[in-house]
């Protein structure tokens, strides 16, 4: 798959989720505001059916006064004149019930008196009742607001000091929540006049209504997250998986130039012996049969390589631990490396100061670690390489180093280094010769041991390989 086609996918999947996403928050704000709208309706009900109550019991309150105070004399003098002019006029209206209009009209009582005698325990105790009949059994204040003295005189059940009292602070009084009430219901207001309205808050409705949608909002982001992780989780192994491909591609690349050059050397020499005039002489023969043997090595070396590697993959790697003393595998290899290294014009400084550098290990693998991290410090070395090696003991075990002043690595290779068949890249010149399994050989063996390779490195400054190794395997 090519890297267009997988950022194609990349971009219409996450459009995707971003468009579920949006039509799962605008599906959930349209069942918030349904419940608010549900809600609202409630609360007007129940605020209307609260100003009946009111209204009947000022009624009530308003007859029952008129009857106390008004003469006897005056009520039948008013009376019959009323039905007199009924009958003279053969009205069909009730005449009982014109009495009672004319009496209301005639009341000393008038819509602000009203308002003021409201009982604040009745108010209250109707409030609750009607709530909780629509179902709110939510926490909520509450207040009677007077037009006339422009405050509240009932607060959540309680009569304040704001009637006739010109002291209150109007920043007080702004801050009282009431002021942004979303609910109110005007009382006792006629034709003529609006002595206040009633005011209803509730602080928690926004948490209320949200409560029921919150284990839906939960599980959708807990399941979009969900496809979100499987999501990103494909693409990183996409692209890994591309990435081994390509080096898989360029270890049989150079699998294929490392075994093309002693085949084609062999190939020259064996032709070579066969010729009549070679065969004639024994020290070119020897010698060609020599040229033979080393290239025939070194292509059993490096299929020896690509063997372990499968074997380490299958974890089938058996240690055979013995008492290594980490000086001596180091000064072996310095031999072995000192000719290429000198031949650059290069050299090899040491700085062995570990007191007790006698490890339990397998001496074949750690000699191989050694050696692996000296080669690279000569190949990726182009001229005069100046190789420093240290040792020293830390915390259980011993730690050696092995800098060099070559090419170097950026981030992104450093974060590679350790991955089969890769290979820092030195340009289009194929002059750094292997199949990119030492460093990962050198990392497997360091976890067979249970030590810690580190690597620090700066492009065209070198590189610094520490490895730490326990004196005993846990």
């Amino acid at each position: 798959m090519s890297k267009k086609a997988i950022w194609t996918i990349i971009i219409f999947m996450t459009l995707s989720l971003i468009g579920v996403g949006v039509i799962q928050f605008m599906w959930i704000q349209r069942a918030v505001n349904l419940d608010e709208k549900n809600f609202n309706d409630k609360v007007q009900i129940a605020l209307s059916n609260v100003k009946k109550r009111l209204q009947n019991d000022a009624e009530n309150e308003a007859e029952k006064n008129y009857y106390t105070n008004k003469s006897l004399f005056d009520s039948k003098t008013t009376i019959e004149k009323i039905i007199s002019e009924d009958i003279a006029n053969s009205r069909s209206i009730n005449s009982y019930q014109r009495i009672k209009d004319f009496e209301y009209r005639s009341s000393i009582l008038n819509p602000v008196d009203l308002l003021e005698n409201i009982d604040k325990d009745k108010l209250a105790k109707y409030l609750k009742k009607e709530l909780l009949a629509q179902n709110i059994d939510l926490k909520y204040e509450y207040g009677v607001y007077s037009n006339k003295e422009k405050a509240y005189f009932i607060e959540n059940g309680n009569y304040t000091a704001t009637i006739g009292d010109t002291t209150r602070s109007s920043n007080i009084a702004a801050m009282n929540p009431l002021y942004k009430a979303e609910y109110k219901i005007s009382l006792f207001a006629d034709e003529s006049a609006e002595p206040g309205h009633l005011n209803l808050f509730f602080p928690g409705k926004t948490r209320f209504l949200w409560a029921s949608v919150i284990p839906i909002l939960i599980s959708s982001i807990v399941f979009t997250a969900m496809i979100l992780f499987c999501f990103s989780y494909t693409i990183y192994v996409i692209f890994r998986q591309k990435k081994v491909s390509e080096m898989k591609t360029d270890f049989i690349n150079n699998m294929t130039h490392e075994f093309k050059t002693p085949i084609a050397t062999i190939s020259l020499a064996s032709d070579s012996i066969l010729s009549p005039s070679i065969l004639a002489n024994q020290d070119k023969v020897s010698r060609f049969i020599n040229i033979i043997k080393q290239e025939n090595a070194r292509m059993l070396g490096q299929v020896e390589k690509v063997l372990q590697m499968a074997q380490i993959e299958k974890e089938n790697v058996e240690l055979k631990l013995v008492q290594c003393n980490i000086h001596e595998l180091i000064e072996n290899a310095i031999v072995n490396a000192e000719l290429k290294i000198q031949a650059k014009g290069g050299t090899i400084i040491t700085n062995l100061d570990a007191k007790n550098p006698v490890i339990q290990g397998d001496v074949t693998h750690i000699s191989s670690i050694i050696n692996n991290l000296l080669d690279n410090a000569e190949k990726y070395t182009p001229e005069s390489p100046n190789i420093v090696i240290s040792s020293r003991n830390v915390k259980d075990g011993v730690e050696f180093s092995i800098e060099d002043n070559g090419i170097g690595m950026n981030k992104d290779s450093l974060k590679l280094i350790f991955e089969k068949f890769y290979r820092v890249h030195t340009g289009n010149i194929h002059d750094v010769k292997g199949f990119g399994l030492g460093l990962s050989y050198v990392k497997a063996m360091v976890d067979a041991h249970h030590g810690k390779i580190n690597v620090k490195s700066e492009l065209g400054k070198g590189s610094t390989f520490s490895v730490f190794l326990p004196y005993k395997k846990m």
